[in-house]
């Protein structure tokens, strides 16, 4: 929560629209899956002893003297414990998800993987309205452009349960939860141990993008890389010739002023 920009300044700002923020990161997937199932948005908040916890531990997080209680599960045994139990949680909250969606569409495998989807990595869907409750408008950080590695995962394992659930897997689903867990979990335990910031699916999507979409472009290379500025592009795709003709108009009108102030 804290990661997001302009956190700790709404939290001083206003509360409330920090409150309601830190809500959204909480129950976002369930607010969204909620949505796509026709079922009210609020359902969520009906949980007062999930309500309560989450506030508490949001009040300690901004609002703790000395920032000691963040410092607390900042120090590396506390934050790999809080990165593996997140994702332990990530995979309850896509079987949940997959469930209820196949309960009411049994053939709709697209849909119930959108629900599990949803349900799992639904804070980070919803990314841009909880934005907009802190004042910011980021529209180039939208998930579904540049997706996180935990919306990826969350993807992958819905599409999983998903086949499981519609007996397209020979697996039963004890033995897939206990295998996806496992995966997610040494992943993540991984990535802040080593403190990597890069998707670990990074390579298999350069191949795959290369097999099925850069076939009516000659380099791909450019698509992963960091996007430049637009004052940058801007400056960069103007030739030598144009900068020349631009600096010519200019001194023309300079000598034009001259002659009508004379």
């Amino acid at each position: 929560m804290l990661s997001r920009t302009g956190a700790v300044d709404v939290a001083h700002r206003s509360p409330i629209a920090c409150w309601f923020s830190g809500m959204l990161c909480c129950f976002g997937g369930a607010i969204l899956a909620s949505v796509l199932l026709g079922e009210p948005p609020i359902e969520p908040f009906t949980n007062n002893r999930n309500i309560v916890l989450a506030s508490i531990i949001w009040y300690l997080i901004f609002y703790c003297p000395y920032d000691k209680f963040y410092k607390c599960c900042n120090f590396m045994p506390s934050k790999l414990f809080i990165a593996g139990m997140k994702e332990v949680t990530r995979a309850r909250k896509i079987v949940g998800g997959v469930v209820d969606a196949h309960s009411r569409y049994r053939n709709g495998w697209l849909a119930v993987i959108a629900v599990g989807w949803a349900k799992g990595a639904g804070s980070g869907l919803i990314a841009n309205f909880e934005q907009l409750v802190r004042g910011v408008w980021i529209p180039e950080r939208n998930e579904l452009l540049r997706m996180s590695y935990g919306t990826k995962v969350t993807l992958i394992g819905a599409v999983l349960f998903t086949f499981q659930q519609m007996n397209y897997l020979p697996i039963t689903r004890h033995n897939l939860i206990f295998l996806y867990t496992m995966f997610v979990v040494s992943t993540e335990v991984a990535m802040v141990l080593f403190n990597i910031r890069h998707s670990p699916f990074a390579p298999m999507e350069v191949a795959l993008y290369h097999m099925a979409f850069s076939w009516q472009s000659s380099s791909t290379e450019s698509h992963f890389k960091p996007e430049t500025s637009d004052k940058g592009e801007s400056l960069g795709e103007q030739s030598p010739a144009s900068l020349d003709e631009t600096a010519e108009e200019s001194e023309s009108i300079k000598r034009k002023r001259t002659k009508k102030t004379d």
